[in-house]
């Protein structure tokens, strides 16, 4: 079948698992095309301005601190106000991501948090900031579940973990050139303008989502969940037209009748099972890496006796290994398969935290190279398992809930990500010592080794539908 040619036309007494069957057969005959990556590009810039995002508020809040004359509690409640928003967020557009449409949720969470981002540039003081920020996360929360349910729903089985990998890495740019970019815009634009101008530049996924109207289609896999066949054919033909050389004939696989989506049925007896699951892995890998990340570079100073600068240069030189991590994860997964991968990162995380707490405890070494290597450790770990955890999340619910069950994982995450830091200042006013700290993240990460590969399933070049019926 050459490629662009779409099947003959199916009778309009076809049943819809037949015509579904069609749709998703086609699907997953095509290779990675010229539209796979522009779609990619326009789906991916959501995740790098949501790395981007606390990154770039960390450079800004000293100046904000001074500008507003607001203390620690304040600028705690500044910092947490975008997290409580990234909370509701995940929850409100997971639920429009399953009802009006991926493309929807994810081109309204983008231009919400691009027209909030330029609004926090001109907040007067601490009220107005905090109010703007939590309406900003609204729109940051929003982003992840959509963008990553539709790309993989794009994206063939045998290559899914692949391509949704190297997808993914574009949140740890955006964590990784945050400080850069802010430290340019306090550079061009000194400290007072610095701020405002870093907030504008946050304005771009506004631009992004104007641009996506016109250029992102809808998910063939949604649409045809919803009875639109015309319009995922349209859809499927575009991307056809962009494969070289003929398409294998489509391989049509039987699947179910599709069904509305409810919330209860995450915790329905088929699964209950993975959402625990799922959450566990959330919860535990991003507790880990906000509670080390926000806190590694005061570490660095107060306890490995480092200069400011020197800190931070330690901690971008981590942020690079996460990347090259989480490429070389990328290479593999489709061959290895995801729960050995889960098992290795657990454990390399569980075990590089209790080397770190015998370290400190037993030999009483707190000099700065013990917390690099410790740390870098932790964070190979970490690269293993959290972009993993959210592509692994899309393939184990149906297309009904993909996105719902994205968003309650982020939410798990985002829950964490509160906590954390927390824990950890509270270990440290008991002067419990570093070691409690490490003893703590190697218990979660324990928990997580155990639970995620023993009761997971393994879903290596399974076709979605297959995996979650």
């Amino acid at each position: 079948m050459a490629a662009g040619e779409p099947l003959k036309a199916i009778t309009v007494s076809a049943s819809r698992a037949d015509r579904r069957s069609e749709i998703i057969g086609r699907l997953e005959r095509l290779p990675f095309t010229r539209a796979h990556a522009k779609f990619a590009a326009i789906l991916s810039s959501g995740l790098f301005f949501d790395g981007f995002d606390n990154g770039a508020l960390a450079v800004a809040m000293p100046v904000i601190f001074k500008e507003f004359h607001i203390g620690f509690l304040n600028t705690g409640i500044v910092l947490s106000s975008g997290f409580v928003g990234q909370f509701v967020g995940a929850w409100v557009f997971g639920f429009i991501s399953e009802i009006y449409g991926r493309k929807a949720a994810f081109l309204g969470s983008m231009l919400l948090y691009g027209a909030l981002s330029i609004a926090c540039a001109f907040a007067w003081d601490f009220h107005s900031l905090v109010v703007m920020r939590a309406m900003q996360g609204l729109g940051l929360g929003g982003v992840l579940a959509p963008a990553v349910a539709m790309f993989s729903e794009l994206v063939r089985a045998t290559r899914r973990g692949r391509f949704a990998g190297i997808y993914q890495t574009t949140f740890q740019w955006g964590v990784l050139l945050a400080p850069a970019i802010g430290l340019l815009s306090f550079q061009l634009f000194g400290e007072s303008a610095g701020w405002h101008a870093l907030f504008i530049f946050g304005g771009i996924p506004a631009l992004v989502a104007i641009y996506g109207f016109f250029a992102l289609p809808e998910s063939p896999r949604w649409l045809a969940d919803h009875d639109n066949y015309a319009e995922a054919d349209a859809v499927l033909r575009g991307i056809e037209q962009q494969a070289k050389g003929p398409l294998p004939p489509p391989e049509l696989a039987p699947v179910p009748e599709p069904k509305r989506t409810e919330l209860a049925e995450l915790f329905s007896r088929a699964y209950r099972r993975r959402t625990l699951v799922l959450w566990v892995g959330w919860a535990c890998t991003y507790f880990v890496i906000y509670g080390l990340g926000t806190w590694l570079p005061s570490l660095y100073v107060r306890i490995g006796g480092l200069p400011v600068k020197d800190a931070l240069a330690l901690s971008v030189f981590v942020s690079v290994v996460r990347l090259v991590t989480m490429y070389s994860e990328s290479l593999v997964v489709d061959r290895v398969g995801r729960l050995p991968l889960f098992l290795t990162g657990f454990t390399t995380m569980a075990a590089a935290n209790f080397a770190g707490a015998l370290a400190f405890a037993w030999l009483d070494y707190t000099a700065w190279p013990m917390l690099l290597i410790v740390s870098t450790a932790i964070n190979i770990g970490t690269s293993l398992t959290n972009i993993l955890i959210v592509n692994y999340t899309a393939e184990l619910y149906p297309t009904r809930l993909r996105s719902l069950g994205i968003a309650a994982g982020n939410s798990a995450s985002r829950l964490a990500s509160i906590i954390a830091p927390s824990a950890v200042g509270g270990l440290l006013a008991a002067h419990l010592g570093i070691e409690s700290i490490f003893a703590m993240f190697g218990l979660v990460a324990l928990v997580a080794a155990v639970a995620v590969p023993l009761w997971g399933i393994e879903s290596r070049r399974r076709v979605l539908e297959e995996i979650s019926p």
